[in-house]
Parts: structure tokens; sequence; C-alpha cells
């Protein structure tokens, strides 16, 4: 039981011990009529002792509410004070794993936006070469094309060239043939 269950249960307990005391004092003090008949009537300073000392109980029974009451505030401030530090620290407590909680959240979504970089720059990187690689290939084939067409064109020439020599050949060799015959 905890010192703020006690500390009513004590004030309690010494208010019954005050009533039980004021009950026997007014016992000894007022008696059943039967008893008064059957007695001599107890002498006016008996009663006022009794009286005194019930008194007397009772103020030492207030004062021991009054302790009680002042403990049972104290231990409730007390209990107060403890119970505003737990909040406190158990505040303290969630700030601190909020703020890891958030550090840790922060570093892993770093290190993912660093993976996610590296493998984009690492797949620019791939893209570039085969984009270089097509260039290059292309660059190949139509050069190979290029040349193939000059090399088709320098043979279409100097087939041209060739033919074009031979009707020259024929045509001057049929004009000689014309004038030798005209000449003789």
């Amino acid at each position: 039981m905890s010192q703020k269950e006690q500390a009513p249960k004590v004030g309690e307990q010494i208010e019954q011990q005050a009533e039980k005391a004021g009950r026997q004092a007014e016992q000894q003090a007022v008696k059943p009529p039967e008893e008064v008949r059957e007695q001599v009537a107890p002498s006016l300073s008996d009663i006022l002792m009794r009286a005194e000392r019930a008194y007397a109980a009772y103020m030492e029974a207030q004062k021991e509410v009054a302790r009680a009451y002042r403990d049972s505030e104290l231990e409730t401030e007390k209990a107060y004070k403890d119970n505003e530090q737990q909040a406190k620290n158990a505040r303290d407590g969630s700030i601190r794993q909020a703020l890891k909680v958030r550090d840790e959240t922060l570093e892993k979504a770093l290190k993912a936006r660093e993976e996610v970089i590296g493998q984009a720059e690492q797949a620019y990187r791939k893209a570039m070469e085969q984009a270089e690689k097509a260039y290059k290939d292309s660059e190949l084939r139509v050069k190979n094309a290029c040349d193939e067409r000059i090399k088709q064109a320098l043979r279409t020439y100097e087939g041209a060239i060739a033919q074009a020599w031979g009707k020259r050949g024929e045509t001057i060799g049929q004009a000689w043939k014309i004038y030798t015959k005209e000449a003789e």
C-alpha cells in the first residue's frame, strides 16, 4: 500500500480513536439512570477530572489528525513531484527516441539516395558507352557505305572514262578512216 493510500487511513484511525476516547469519557461521565440510583452521585471534582481527561484526549486526537493531514499533504506533494519527474523523464525519453528514429531514418534515406544516384550514374555511363559505341558503329557503317559508294562511283567513272576513251578512239578511228578515204 502506498503512502498516499495510508495517509487517509491513518487520519481515519486517529478520528476513530478520538471518537472512542470521547465515548469512553461520556460513558464514564454519564451513566444509565439505574446505575446512578444505585451509586452515590460522584463528586463534582471526579466529573470535572473525567471531562478534563476527555478534553485532553480530544485535543491530542485533534493534534494527531492535524499531523496526519500534514503528513498526507506532504506525501501527496511528494507523490505529485515524483509523478511530474516521471512524466518529464518519459517526455525526455520519447523526445530522445523520436530524434534517434529521425536520425536513423535520415541516415537510411541518405544511403538510399546515394545508392540510387550511384546506380543512376552507372546507368548513365553505361548508356553513354552504348551511345558512343552505337555512334562509332554507325559512323563506321556510314564511312564504309560512303567508301563503297565512292569506290562504286570511281568504278563507274573509270568505266565511263574507259567507254568514253573507247568511243573517242572509235570516233577518232572512224574520223581517220573517213579522212584517209577522202584524202586518197
